[in-house]
């Protein structure tokens, strides 16, 4: 008898291109099944494309590296046979009687034929949709099945025009598919156009009755103190009887560890006729004051798990289903002070700091690791949102479920583009897809897919673009809201004590969050359709603050530079792409950046924008060579982003409800408009928007040079304190404020004093300024924010001789490991003595976010950075103290140096401590840091924890760089 439940077929998968393969499905499947990987048959890539399974093989060179992308055959000019493969595996399933099999494609690119045991199926087309075969009546119940997976590639996939462009040709458009393959100002196209079997495979075993789709929505009631969830689910009687059911929900919270408490147990009784399918709701549950599901930076991301199971009388379990779910309401509307979208969860207004994201990896090797590590990073950067782009994917489930537990909440977008769905050169089909139904039948079907994910705030039609209007008036009403999470009055935002409705909110498609038709209509851009959104390009930091820079409430794309560092350049890349930018100066004394051909055809974003922008690396000298240029790079990113997160902090609520930048990530070894490579390392713009993105955050407007506080929380700051330092390069605090006694509303940026330096006599032409704000009652840090600025019409050319400075540094590190994970707790010290008594006189405690993501004030203890290492070990011990360690040895590392200033820009890294081959890229990647790309000015001490996973047999070692020491010491 087979397990009720779910099995995933995702190894022992083989290949073959169709052309190399004599035989039909129904040969394949009965009489002569592949032996094995001997040509033409390979081991396949499932969950994956082609292109995988080819690059897999050594098949084709690797499109990410180089211009290797151009050595592989298009589509265009290979034909859809080309790309058209077969697929083949094998699998166990031994049946009882009265149980059921159904053979389930979560997703398929594009339509494909399916062979199971010399029986033949189809399925039919469209990228986004699920497909669900019953095969109880062809299995061999007591031996291996035979599978073969015949996959069509889209029928559409165009050609690509010299000049490239937004989605090549536009024809991939035509198909209810991902329109970024054929090439995008980011993205060169994808040779197969992601043909194969790219998401899950599975069979799943159930009794007679089968649970479908259950939706799970909550309304609230009594200002959040009453809530109720309802619930609907479809139940499908496979048998040929009627079907005496008795059908359970529970819901469970988890206490600690593996403890759960059940908060619900409903049962309910049901006849279902026979070879039907019923729609059943349940009885709404009702919970008094529910932990929430909070955004990052709002609070916890509370999940509760919800159980369904079916039992059906004279058999017993026939099907369960479970899924976590979060107790939260988001609201939108458009702010009538600002014109922009602004959106509450759970009644309190949140402010968007997110970013747009297109897919985990272009040639859509997904998994679940790398999309833990995606949001994950995302979370680490504070931002609350990511915007899921019309051109890219119907994210997975997977995806949803890590933005659950991080707290991101997510912008998914249909597809529709406006350049493959209405306009470029030539000008594209503006009817959209050329099957409406099938659209709305991927579109439903996501939904369902999707919907329980709490993380989940808003569905748009499509990017710089409405769907066509018969597709778009069907999603309005398909997507129509429940009358509880309708917008009534703008005075009181949203009524909590609607009346009881006789219709439950779980019987709608989705009926909890709002549609809106396009990106840039509605409270987003200028809310018309017009092209609103941008720039792309390198700007001057000050001009994020200013008042002209973006004349919308909401902007949903704003992008700049990503380059990452050199290392990543040389492991993408063969030594042709190694060389820098020429920098040409032009007559009116702007320079052009002219990149060698991979930059260029990795889309690379210059750092000077002529007649507009001076160069921004050339500021701080002309670069040497790539190590150079890519430092100085890292330091126009963290200035770049802080000043364009701040910039829209600083009018927060006066003049914007939210902004995304574009882009957080590349799906492939890009230049630009990232804050992580594909490799997973982070640049420093990431820790800039760390900075910037803070809750609860100090920061200086670099248009009128006031200091401003930012508290985005529901509380208020009162009692806080800032102090303002200015460093100069000879390591003296030439100026020193404190400000007390302060006090910050909820939801405000207030400015708090403009800076008299440097209009104070004989300012020095670079300088650092360091601001930190912290409670009085504990000295405990909330915000501290560093700046290296120089003089208006300046430059930062004197920070080159500074790289001569030798700043001695004390490094304290323990080191916890559980088998392959290494948790690093660090404490980096600059030893420099202080020649300012006056300076610094709070001592250095630094308060850390919890691993929940909940910024709570009032629960945040202070943990002192000490300088002793006699008070050191004992720190470790009591933060380590529940541990059982394997390495508990303390280490301490110092490094020479006489000279007393500012250690600028200290960077880590971690590394195989011995490389395998000579020119071996030695990072262990990815490394998750809660601090990177900082400074620290005489006496201070930063913590940093680093978590990260060592591959089998490499010894990691962490290394630390800085502007003053770019060779780098082994700190670990």
């Amino acid at each position: 008898m087979a397990e009720i439940g779910k099995t995933k077929l995702d190894s022992g998968w083989l290949a073959a291109r169709s052309t190399e393969i004599d035989l039909t499905g129904i040969q394949l499947t009965t009489t002569h099944p592949p032996a094995g990987p001997s040509s033409p048959w390979m081991e396949a890539v499932v969950p994956g494309t082609v292109l995988g399974t080819l690059l897999k093989n050594n098949h084709v060179p690797d499109p990410f590296y180089g211009l290797e992308n151009e050595a592989i055959i298009d589509i265009a000019d290979s034909g859809r046979e080309y790309y058209t493969f077969w697929f083949f595996t094998t699998f166990p399933c031994k049946l009882s009687g009265n149980q059921h099999v159904d053979l389930n494609f979560r997703a398929i690119n594009y339509s494909a034929e399916v062979y199971l045991n010399g029986h033949k199926k189809l399925l039919p087309k469209g990228m986004f949709r699920r497909h669900s075969l019953d095969v109880t009546d062809i299995l061999h119940p007591d031996s291996q099945n035979l599978l073969a997976v015949l996959v069509y590639p889209p029928d559409n996939p165009g050609t690509i025009p010299p000049e490239g462009g937004q989605g090549g040709d536009h024809e991939i458009g035509k198909d209810v598919a991902a329109q970024y393959v054929e090439g995008w100002d980011w993205m060169t196209p994808i040779r197969d156009r992601n043909t194969g079997i790219w998401d899950e495979v599975s069979i799943s075993v159930t009794g007679p009755v089968k649970i479908t789709d259950p939706h799970l929505v909550s309304s609230f009631f009594d200002d959040y103190k009453r809530v109720y969830l309802h619930t609907t689910t479809e139940l499908e009687n496979k048998s040929a009887w009627v079907a005496e059911c008795s059908l359970s929900i529970q819901v469970t919270t988890e206490l600690e560890g593996n403890i759960c408490l059940v908060e619900h147990l409903q049962t309910q009784h049901l006849s279902v006729p026979p070879s039907t399918q019923v729609q059943f709701t349940f009885p709404e549950l009702f919970f008094y004051k529910p932990n929430l599901w909070w955004p990052n930076g709002m609070g916890k991301q509370s999940l509760y798990k919800v159980g369904i199971t079916v039992e059906v009388k004279g058999y017993g379990e026939s099907d369960s289903w479970s899924h976590p779910f979060g107790f939260r309401k988001i609201e939108s509307y458009i702010d009538d002070g600002t014109g922009g979208r602004l959106f509450k969860v759970n009644g309190q207004p949140i402010f968007i700091r997110g970013g747009n994201w297109i897919l985990s990896d272009g040639l859509l090797r997904l998994s679940k690791k790398r999309y833990k590590t995606d949001i994950k990073f995302h979370a680490d950067m504070n931002f609350n949102m990511i915007r899921c782009w019309g051109g890219g994917l119907a994210e997975r489930p997977e995806f949803y479920h890590y933005c659950d537990i991080y707290g991101l909440l997510v912008w998914q977008e249909f597809w529709i583009t406006g350049d493959c769905d209405g306009r470029g050169i030539p000008v594209s089909n503006p009817n959209g897809p050329l099957d409406h139904d099938l659209f709305m039948l991927c579109a439903r079907d996501t939904v369902k897919l999707l919907r329980n994910h709490p993380s989940l705030a808003l569905w748009v039609g499509g990017n710089e673009q409405t769907p066509p209007e018969d597709i778009n008036t069907s999603l309005k009403n398909d997507l129509k809201l429940h009358p509880y999470f309708r917008s009534f009055n703008k005075i009181d935002n949203f009524i909590e004590d609607l009346p009881r409705t006789s219709e439950d909110p779980s019987q709608y498609l989705d009926g909890s969050r709002i549609y809106i038709q396009g990106s840039m209509w509605d409270g987003f851009a200028n809310g018309k359709g017009d092209f609103s959104d941008g720039p792309y390009e390198i700007q001057n930091p000050e001009d994020f603050f200013k008042n002209n820079f973006y004349s919308y409430g909401f902007n949903p794309e704003v992008g700049s530079v990503g380059m990452p560092v050199a290392a990543t350049i040389r492991a993408t890349m063969p030594s042709e792409g190694w060389q820098i930018p020429l920098l040409k100066k032009l007559s009116d004394g702007y320079i052009e950046e002219v990149p060698n051909p991979i930059w260029e055809y990795h889309k690379y974003i210059p750092y000077s924008k002529p007649g507009l922008v001076h160069d921004q690396i050339e500021l701080y000298g002309s670069p040497r060579d790539l190590e150079d240029f890519c430092e100085k790079a890292q330091l126009v990113n963290y200035i770049q982003y802080r000043a364009l997160l701040e910039g829209w902090t600083s009018r927060m609520w006066n003049k914007y409800t939210g902004v995304l930048i574009w882009k957080t990530q590349n799906p492939w070894t890009g230049l630009r408009g990232q804050f992580y490579d594909h490799l997973h390392d982070q640049t420093a713009g990431f820790y800039g928007c760390r900075c910037a993105a803070e809750p609860i955050h100090v920061q200086l407007n670099l248009a009128t040079f006031f200091v401003e506080v930012v508290n985005t929380t529901s509380d208020d700051l009162s009692n806080i304190a800032v102090e303002v330092s200015v460093w100069d390069l000879e390591g003296t605090c030439p100026y020193y404020k404190v400000y007390e006694k302060l006090s910050v509303p909820p939801k405000r940026t207030v400015p708090i004093i403009e800076m008299k330096y440097p209009k104070s006599k004989n300012p020095k032409p670079v300088y650092f300024l360091l601001l930190k704000l912290f409670n009085m009652s504990d000295d405990g840090i909330l915000s501290r924010n560093f700046y290296w600025l120089h003089l208006p019409g300046g430059d930062y050319k004197l920070l080159e001789p500074y790289r001569m400075k030798k700043i001695p540094l004390k490094v304290t590190s323990n080191v916890l490991i559980k088998g392959s994970t290494y948790e690093i707790n660090m404490h980096v010290q600059n030893t420099s003595k202080k020649t300012n008594s006056k300076s610094l006189q709070y001592k250095n405690y630094v308060t850390g976010r919890h691993d929940d993501n909940d910024y709570d004030i009032a629960s945040a203890e202070p943990v002192q950075g000490g300088t002793e290492e006699k008070h050191e070990v004992g720190l470790f011990r009591r933060i380590y103290r529940h541990f059982s360690r394997e390495d508990d040895r303390l280490r301490v590392v110092e490094t020479n140096g006489t000279d007393v200033g500012v250690a600028f820009f200290l960077h880590l890294s971690v590394h195989a401590a011995k490389a395998r081959k000579e020119g071996e890229d030695t990072r262990i990647l990815p490394v998750h840091y809660s601090e990177n790309y900082f400074s620290l000015v005489p006496g201070e001490t930063m913590p940093v924890n680093i978590s990260f996973e060592v591959p089998p047999g490499i010894t990691p070692r962490v290394t630390l760089r800085g502007w003053n020491d770019h060779g780098g010491h082994s700190v670990y």
